[in-house]
């Protein structure tokens, strides 16, 4: 897998959609904070589904977008609920097992929603799909993949400037690895 392709398609992508990334990574941002996270998985499929179709077709990313997934609303709400549970359960016991269970869901659902927004498939299949990515082949370069978007997102997390700038480009980062993998 040659990262450095993926980091140059991400990048020149930010770089020619700057303006429409910043508003739309705000409004995903907006939704998910407005509904106190209730809307923040749709939003994010959503938020996906248009960098996917900048990355594939070159279509120019739209505020409208985020709400465009809106049939994922509930297996999605039912499957981050079940995470928080799991996780919740887990912090409780001991904290190491809660962050062990965050991480493995992380990285084995790693593609979950861009195989849903994609290939629209449903929740199960997305997760024994995205387990076979992440498990089957370049192991080491998936898990390479995987820590890149966390701390470009752990980064971008950590301010308000960061979050519109790198969240754009790591989520671009991801979606040009998912297409390599899956082509």
């Amino acid at each position: 897998m040659d990262i450095k392709h993926h980091f140059e398609v991400a990048w020149n992508l930010c770089l020619a959609n700057i303006v429409p990334l910043i508003i739309l990574t705000l409004v995903t941002m907006a939704l998910s904070v407005v509904t106190l996270g209730i809307l923040a998985p749709v939003a994010f499929a959503g938020y996906v589904w248009s960098l996917y179709q900048l990355l594939n077709t070159g279509r120019e990313p739209r505020a409208q977008d985020v709400l465009s997934q809106m049939r994922l609303f509930l297996p999605l709400a039912l499957f981050t609920f079940l995470v928080f549970i799991i996780t919740l359960i887990g912090f409780t016991l001991l904290i190491v097992p809660g962050i062990i269970f965050s991480l493995a869901i992380g990285y084995t659902c790693f593609y979950m929603i861009p195989i849903m927004v994609d290939q629209k498939s449903g929740i199960v299949d997305a997760i024994k799909k995205s387990i076979a990515m992440m498990t089957r082949t370049n192991v080491v370069d998936h898990l390479i993949v995987f820590i890149i978007f966390t701390v470009l997102t752990a980064v971008g997390g950590s301010s308000f400037i960061g979050f519109i700038v790198l969240q754009p480009f790591a989520t671009l980062f991801y979606l040009s690895v998912y297409k390599d993998t899956v082509n």
